[in-house]
């Protein structure tokens, strides 16, 4: 695990910007669940603000709130304590919150429907780089920076350099609020795969010699579906991997090849785990998250192993706040401060949790010791002490920019999982 600043350096620098916010404007599933959370007694005060900039900049508040927020990543594994804490220390900014999930692939639909429909319910989303770029294609988000920028200062100095990476991928219409090295990593039971692949061309001699025993979920859905999609070009050669319809001609050509020895593409990746945990397939592509916390929930057994194939390149992965077109000036001003308490590194802390995301903070400085002791255990008990050098040993690469993953998705839909 890599460590950075010490947390005092970044506490001040980011506490600073949330009391800044408080000044200046106080005031993965198919199918969809919600809960609620109820504010803590009566308001504190109620704040009085002016614009924190033009444009999509929060106004005054008028008292609080209730937000709706959407997850479409798993995010709130590891940020609804970060929000619960909020909600508890600013019952002026929010009254309540409710939570919703939804599948990635979803969410323009349900924002586009509200929007059209001129009721806005959705508050706030938290999303990967899927919802990300099908939001900014769509134009379906509000634009938070620059024009909120001294909401969050220092912000692309105070991030990992890799994190920061990520954040550029937001275009200004998110924050990133976590960050991990992801993958590509290939997960096996050692019982059945004795001598597992090490480059993509053992993968696929393999998978020839064992059909329907390798599997990877839709990548529009899948951190490592996308992750194994986009660190293929690397892998393979090819001659542009920024360029999914032009410069990848290599990969498209082996994940055609592959699909011949996969028996179904999962709509998702915990249906990739159910299916290693029961013997259904015996190995699939992974990411150090993705490892990690299904062993620690015990849907794959602790036995599982893990492997890279070379030469290996991790793409870089991140979840994010976005907040969708329409919402109130109240809404948008509680988002804001919400989301600059959730960049606190004692905040960012939570982050580690059951190891989902591992490691998970985005900010400098926030090592395992100052997660939450829970967190820590599982770490020790599941972690894999070869992450820590595997992640310092071999090159990063950010994820592809939002127009070119979508384009990326959909020539995977046409054309590999189509069948």
């Amino acid at each position: 695990m890599r460590s950075g600043q010490g947390k005092t350096t970044i506490g001040r620098a980011l506490a600073a910007g949330l009391v800044v916010g408080l000044i200046v404007g106080a005031c993965g599933s198919p199918t969809t669940s919600a809960t609620s959370s109820s504010g803590a007694g009566a308001s504190a005060g109620t704040g009085t603000a002016a614009s924190a900039g033009t444009g999509t900049a929060a106004s005054a508040g008028t008292g609080p709130v209730t937000l709706n927020i959407l997850d479409v990543a798993g995010n709130l594994q590891l940020t609804k304590g970060m929000i619960e804490n909020f909600k508890a220390a600013h019952p002026e900014i929010i009254g309540s919150v409710t939570y919703s999930t939804a599948a990635a692939p979803e969410m323009a639909g349900k924002l586009q429907a509200q929007q059209q429909g001129g009721q806005v319910q959705t508050s706030l989303v938290l999303t990967g780089t899927d919802g990300l770029s099908a939001g900014i294609k769509n134009n379906l988000l509000t634009k938070i920076l620059p024009d909120n920028e001294a909401r969050f200062p220092k912000l692309i100095e105070n991030y990992q350099p890799a994190a920061a990476d990520m954040q550029q991928l937001a275009q200004g219409y998110g924050i990133e609020v976590v960050y991990y090295p992801s993958g590509p990593l290939i997960e096996y039971n050692p019982t059945t795969v004795t001598t597992p692949p090490t480059t993509p061309q053992e993968l696929l001699a393999w998978a020839k010699a064992h059909p329907g025993r390798f599997e990877y979920a839709r990548p529009a859905n899948s951190g490592p579906g996308r992750t194994f999609l986009m660190a293929l070009p690397y892998l393979l050669g090819d001659s542009n991997p920024q360029d999914p319809t032009n410069g990848w001609a290599k990969t498209w050509a082996y994940l055609k090849d592959l699909g011949q020895y996969i028996k179904v593409y999962q709509t998702g990746t915990t249906a990739t785990m159910k299916d290693l945990g029961s013997g259904t397939v015996d190995m699939l592509m992974s990411t150090t998250g993705w490892d990690i916390n299904p062993r620690a929930l015990g849907t794959v057994p602790n036995t599982v192993k893990v492997g890279l194939l070379q030469p290996m390149t991790w793409v870089t992965d991140a979840q994010y706040a976005v907040i969708p077109k329409g919402v109130s000036p109240d809404v948008l001003n509680a988002d804001l401060q919400l989301i600059a308490w959730m960049l606190q590194p004692e905040q960012q802390a939570i982050a580690y949790d059951k190891g989902y995301f591992y490691p998970g903070p985005a900010v400098k400085g926030v090592t395992l010791d100052k997660a939450p002791a829970d967190s820590q255990q599982v770490i020790k008990q599941f972690g894999r002490p070869e992450y820590e050098g595997w992640i310092a040993q071999y090159p990063q690469k950010a994820s592809l920019p939002a127009d070119q993953q979508v384009t990326a998705f959909d020539i995977w839909d046409r054309t590999i999982g189509k069948k």
